[in-house]
């Protein structure tokens, strides 16, 4: 019998984006900025509940369809963190850009429950709805600044090439059913583990997927959305698209490829390092050539997928009788959720403060922050440090994820994409250090400060702490990130040995 007390968690965040919708029909114009504080701290008290309740909770509903366990908690308390911040970034924005609080705060909520549902997740079609779920969230936000033409062009862009990966995906999703009668993650494993050979159609479908995936992490050659959504949407939202929507995915690839497709690696382990390769130069050289400060964070972004995808292409390594290894499983998966904790901190940190630094200015391109660190030196300074952790640099949360996730892929004996995402990560200190010239050493075409509203000073303070501090002392959230894999590499991997020729 199912214990729906399980969902408990994505039901109060649900109740949470209904009330902030509710309210909103009864507060004044001039009391609408503190919908995003009911939000927040909605959305903080279910994080209490689910921390306290869910503890070491290990259990399924619907034959295993949704899966509550370490993993799915840990992803779980991350997206509903994720999501205050989010919102707490975007209450100058909105103050001051948008019309109908209620519904911006309220659709974000209901992209944290489609997020929270990606990580329990355990069956391909149950996936598929919470991906278009979050998806759809994000195509009305990213065109929500309806009287900005460039945020209308990125909103249509988005659904229209959004609509064609799902398409993709669900194809493939059907393809792999249709072969092996199942979409259940542990079943799928099973049937694989029994095969002798892998038929085209079933690499097809394989493919498929992760075509449909890569378009939602925006992975060359998938990426062509990227620029155009992150440039026109607002800029809480373009933070949401770089952070949530990313984690989401690779929390639902994760657990895909470690439980479903971990038995037959040799076919897609090549797939996934030649994406991971492909995006991590294509994202970093493109970035060197912005001069719009969204487009080149945009295409920094793409370069982190490509380190995240060799990641996951190393989940498992290949012996010498042709076996599945997953003896440093764990370092890799430890370093993929690491580097998306530390990856998620560090570009909430660099959006904000450019929303902050340009709210002035007017205009988003690289020569708008010249002079930044007179008009606004803490804020400046935060831009830099979130711009050096982005690049790997000590002592920040970037170049400790960087380390281990680089490190655990190594250790699978993939040193030369090791290699490549090494050298990648120095030419992106190009790009980096453009935007630090142009704060530091040019002069100001206004010396007026820059106001900063002080919800904004504070979680812009509290990102910087989180960046330091992962950086210096990970081990506490090296624990949980322990807790998490345990759950996907202690029960999850049902097939160790890899199908034969």
């Amino acid at each position: 019998m199912n214990n729906f007390a399980l969902l408990l968690p994505e039901i109060l965040v649900a109740v949470v984006g209904f009330g902030v919708l509710t309210v909103d029909f009864f507060l004044p114009a001039s009391k609408k900025h503190l919908l995003a504080y009911l939000a927040v701290l909605g959305l903080g008290g279910v994080l209490a509940f689910t921390l306290l309740y869910m503890w070491g909770d290990v259990d399924s509903l619907y034959g295993g369809m949704i899966r509550v366990d370490g993993y799915a908690l840990f992803f779980k308390a991350f997206f509903i963190i994720l999501g205050g911040f989010l919102i707490l970034s975007s209450v100058d924005y909105v103050r001051r850009h948008l019309s109908h609080a209620g519904e911006y705060y309220g659709i974000i909520v209901f992209t944290v429950v489609a997020m929270m549902m990606m990580a329990s997740a355990a069956e391909l079609l149950t996936a598929y709805i919470a991906l278009e779920l979050l998806s759809f969230g994000l195509y009305v936000l990213v065109a929500y600044d309806r009287y900005n033409p460039k945020s209308n062009e990125a909103g249509v862009k988005y659904i229209i090439l959004g609509a064609m990966s799902s398409a993709i995906l669900l194809y493939g999703i059907s393809q792999v059913y249709g072969l092996l009668g199942t979409t259940s993650f542990n079943e799928i494993a099973t049937a694989l583990s029994s095969l002798d050979t892998v038929s085209p159609g079933l690499l097809v479908g394989i493919a498929m997927i992760v075509a449909g995936l890569a378009f939602k992490v925006a992975a060359v050659p998938f990426h062509m959305w990227a620029p155009d959504a992150y440039e026109g949407a607002p800029t809480p939202i373009t933070a949401h698209l770089a952070v949530g929507s990313k984690a989401a995915a690779f929390a639902l690839m994760l657990r895909l490829f470690s439980e479903a497709l971990m038995p037959i690696v040799q076919e897609w382990q090549i797939l996934l390092l030649v994406l991971a390769a492909m995006t991590m130069t294509v994202g970093n050289l493109l970035a060197l050539v912005q001069t719009n400060v969204k487009r080149l964070l945009a295409y920094s972004s793409i370069g982190h997928v490509g380190y995240l995808l060799m990641g996951v292409a190393a989940l498992a390594g290949i012996n010498e009788r042709g076996d599945v290894d997953v003896s440093v499983s764990h370092l890799v998966s430890n370093g993929i959720m690491f580097h998306l904790v530390a990856y998620g901190v560090t570009n909430l940190a660099a959006f904000l403060s450019i929303s902050t630094l340009y709210r002035e200015v007017g205009r988003e391109d690289v020569s708008g922050l010249a002079g930044a660190a007179r008009r606004s030196p803490l804020v400046a300074m935060i831009f830099a440090v979130s711009l050096f952790s982005l690049a790997g640099l000590p002592i920040f949360a970037g170049f400790t994820s960087k380390f281990y996730l680089f490190n655990a892929v190594a250790a699978q004996g993939l040193l030369w994409v090791v290699g490549l995402a090494i050298f990648m990560s120095l030419v992106s200190l190009y790009y980096y250090l453009r935007l630090v010239r142009q704060m530091y050493m040019e002069e100001p075409t206004d010396n007026e400060p820059i106001r900063v509203a002080p919800v904004t000073l504070v979680t812009l303070m509290v990102l910087l702490g989180g960046m330091v501090v992962i950086g210096v002392y990970p081990a506490p959230l090296m624990e949980a990130i322990q807790h998490a894999s345990d759950a996907i590499f202690g029960t999850g991997l049902v097939a160790q040995t890899a199908i034969g020729p």
